[in-house]
């Protein structure tokens, strides 16, 4: 009887390195995607499908997204990346669903945005971007009686797609919201229709530079009550450029209602003393010098370091990073941290002396 015999392949370093290199998951995407733009191994990926002007300095994309792009709530943001002059870059915006599954942005063109600038005016028919899991806070988790939205300029953008999943729930719903002009103002034919098609919703568009009728203040304690005088079950919510937020805020303070507010930029800063402070970065083995009291990711992107970012506003975390030694301040909130953490938001965090990242 002849004798059978049987040899195990080889399953040298260098084998499964070979192997690993035809079937990785980079390989099947960087084929797939000759094939179809959103077919990918692993990756969140939408196209771009449709898109539109919103207002004079703002549109809106359709996107259609693939199998691996997950559930956000109304409310919530995502980072959308692109590639722009060689370099993947991220920025935060609010999507909302469409009817059919689809989802949209709004995008304001920002003065030196590369990414809001890119998405206005690059950005094409059948580009495709890269998607982040959803975060923020900023829903209606709460279910309370009566949700009072105050809006600023781009901050409009959570508040539509909240209005737009809650109001057929008869959730009562109240927004003012403040822009420049009427050339700024987004979504006013929308608003305006589904204002007329539920009761439960009430809807202001205030101008402070009309160029038609009377111009209206900015934010003030007195003219929410005016606006709206019945806020006994009242919480408010607040988005818009931080001086904003922080004016709704000191308003609620005062009406003495829950309050949650989103700023999509960051307080004006102090004019710093001239002192310098030295980052060790660890993994990259190097020491940089910056200033002190300057948000922490700008400083480290000016001296030649471009750590991972997404919202620059502390909310997606994508730019947090170990600290292990040195003290900062949260520029939000003025709030200095001694000790070592885990996750110290670059974006948002000031060196108040030396320090030791894990970057």
């Amino acid at each position: 009887m002849p004798i059978v015999t049987t040899q195990t392949l080889d399953a040298s370093p260098r084998t499964a390195l070979l192997r690993d290199a035809v079937f990785s998951a980079d390989t099947f995407d960087f084929w797939s995607r000759k094939v179809h733009p959103l077919w990918s191994w692993q990756q969140p990926l939408a196209q771009i499908v449709a898109k539109q002007a919103e207002s004079a300095d703002s549109v809106t994309l359709v996107l259609k997204p693939n199998r691996h792009v997950g559930r956000f709530i109304a409310g919530q943001h995502i980072n959308i990346s692109a590639e722009i002059n060689g370099r993947r870059l991220s920025r935060s915006y609010s999507p909302r669903y469409l009817a059919d599954g689809r989802i949209s942005i709004t995008v304001k063109r920002v003065v030196s945005g590369k990414v809001s600038t890119w998405l206005c005016d690059q950005a094409r028919l059948g580009d495709t971007v890269l998607l982040t899991a959803p975060y923020g806070e900023m829903t209606l988790s709460d279910a309370p009686e009566h949700a009072v939205f105050l809006a600023a300029g781009s901050g409009i953008t959570p508040f539509i797609s909240l209005i737009q999943a809650h109001a057929a729930q008869g959730q009562r719903m109240t927004l003012l919201y403040w822009v420049r002009d009427e050339a700024s103002a987004c979504f006013t034919g929308e608003l305006q229709a589904l204002a007329a098609e539920y009761a439960n919703l009430t809807v202001q568009v205030l101008m402070t530079q009309a160029k038609t009728g009377i111009a209206t203040s900015r934010i003030s304690a007195e003219q929410v009550q005016a606006l709206v005088p019945d806020l006994t079950h009242a919480h408010l919510y607040a988005c818009g450029p931080a001086g904003f937020v922080s004016t709704a805020s000191a308003i609620a303070g005062r009406l003495q209602r829950p309050f949650l507010g989103e700023a999509f930029s960051l307080p004006e800063l102090v004019a710093g003393s001239g002192e310098r402070v030295q980052i060790h970065l660890t993994k990259s083995r190097k020491t940089i010098t910056v200033p002190a009291g300057e948000p922490l990711l700008s400083a480290l992107e000016a001296a030649g370091v471009q750590p991972a970012h997404g919202c620059r506003r502390g909310i997606c975390n994508t730019c947090a990073c170990p600290k292990s030694s040195g003290t900062t301040r949260n520029i939000l909130t003025q709030e200095e941290q001694h000790e070592s953490v885990s996750g110290l938001r670059l974006c948002i965090s000031a060196a108040c002396s030396d320090l030791t990242i894990d970057l």
